[in-house]
């Protein structure tokens, strides 16, 4: 079994840390503020209960993580991977996922408030029964993802890749869908605006007047 790393202590607050090995820490419970981790590793780390705020994760890998109970404010995960993590009952407020993968991770049950995942990879994620009202998801993939029971209200979905994605009982209304394939998916039991009604009809031959 590889033993912890309770000696290796997180960073003060506006700290600038790159290229660094944080792999097996127990950084339970701690608070991290304006924080800048560039290129640095957090493989099987416990970072159950963690508070960040205004904090910036710039290509790090996370695999293995353990991050149940934390709870993000502002904070920016970019390019990173989350392979494997457990992220279960993360807060996520007004944080920004762009370009961060998340092969393997547990996701549910979590919180998300006005957050970014465009370019994401979240390919076979179950988010089942999720509020991601207004959440931007632009060019993410959600090959094969769950996300039956979701609220996606406002949420914006150009260019996502959805094919063969579980949307039984989603509220898609007002969602922004450019460039969305209709004919990608099932939307037996799914909830449309008016607009999005059309469009889907009209990728499947009707003739809408």
């Amino acid at each position: 079994m590889i033993s912890p790393r309770p000696h290796v202590g997180p960073p003060e607050a506006g700290a600038v840390v790159e290229d660094a090995d944080f792999a097996r820490v127990d950084w339970w419970g701690a608070q991290l503020d304006g924080v800048t981790f560039t290129r640095c590793r957090f493989d099987d780390a416990g970072l159950e209960e963690l508070v960040t705020r205004r904090c910036v994760f710039d290509q790090c890998v996370l695999t293995g993580v353990r991050m149940a109970g934390a709870r993000h404010h502002g904070s920016a995960f970019l390019s990173c991977r989350f392979d494997r993590a457990r992220l279960i009952d993360v807060a996520w407020d007004g944080c920004k996922l762009t370009g961060s993968q998340f092969p393997g991770a547990a996701l549910r049950p979590m919180t998300a408030t006005e957050c970014d995942w465009s370019y994401a990879a979240l390919r076979g994620a179950d988010l089942s029964g999720l509020d991601l009202s207004g959440q931007r998801f632009r060019e993410a993939d959600l090959t094969d993802a769950d996300l039956r029971e979701c609220d996606l209200t406002g949420a914006v979905l150009d260019r996502a890749r959805l094919q063969g994605v579980k949307l039984r009982g989603t509220d898609l209304r007002g969602a922004s869908t450019e460039e969305i394939n209709w004919r990608a998916f099932e939307l037996t039991g799914v909830r449309l605006d008016l607009a999005q009604a059309v469009q889907f009809a009209s990728a499947h031959g009707a003739f809408v007047s």
